[in-house]
């Protein structure tokens, strides 16, 4: 189940703007997940999470980049922090805005290297873990202080219970967490389903 994010619009612009496009940001908050939603189907997908993947990354850095040739998403970049100068060349002989997408989960000491390495080719976005707006699927909105506009978006906004905000708060931001409480839900849903046609009057 995806969660749609806040970020996705800022993650397009991005990356049509600059030839490098890096999402950093903790484990499992939905990074490479947000790159797959939004990558077209030509887009090749590599993870240096693989070691035999991040073995080649650090020993020969042209060769991955010849077999694993633009447009392209590598995963967890901080694993083979040689690539960058690699990319930065890649992407100034592809001249086109996208080419490669990369995530980081070291979030300060990627953006150092990669601003270091690819400066003034890349477009960096934090990806944080979920909002509340996200959770509860408000379209997000731009952050303000006018309280018109603070109080139109009331009307968007469902109220919580006691029992769901202790929930959103022992479930943390991590998505994979609500993810798997909404399947929890529907997968008692179908469960109870067969009983409640049992009790309803047959036509």
């Amino acid at each position: 189940m995806y969660i749609p994010r806040a970020a996705e619009d800022t993650v397009r612009k991005i990356a049509d703007t600059f030839p490098v496009l890096l999402v950093t940001g903790p484990r499992q908050v939905g990074k490479t997940t947000l790159l797959e939603r939004l990558a077209e189907p030509e887009r090749k997908v590599v993870t240096l999470d693989d070691p035999d993947v991040r073995h080649l990354a650090g020993n020969d850095p042209a060769l991955f980049l010849q077999r694993y040739t633009p447009p392209v998403l590598i995963d967890e970049i901080q694993y083979a922090p040689g690539l960058l100068p690699y990319i930065k060349m890649a992407a100034d002989r592809s001249g086109r805005n996208g080419s490669f997408w990369l995530t980081g989960s070291q979030s300060f000491v990627m953006m150092k290297n990669a601003g270091e390495s690819l400066a003034g080719r890349v477009g960096i976005v934090r990806l944080p873990g979920l909002s509340t707006s996200e959770i509860l699927g408000v379209p997000s909105r731009p952050f303000t202080t006018d309280t018109e506009a603070l109080t139109k978006r009331l009307g968007e906004v469902k109220k919580l219970g006691l029992n769901e905000l202790y929930g959103h708060i022992f479930r943390g931001s991590m998505p994979r967490l609500h993810a798997e409480a909404a399947r929890r839900r529907e997968s008692r849903l179908g469960d109870l389903l067969p009983v409640l046609r049992g009790h309803l009057p047959q036509a």
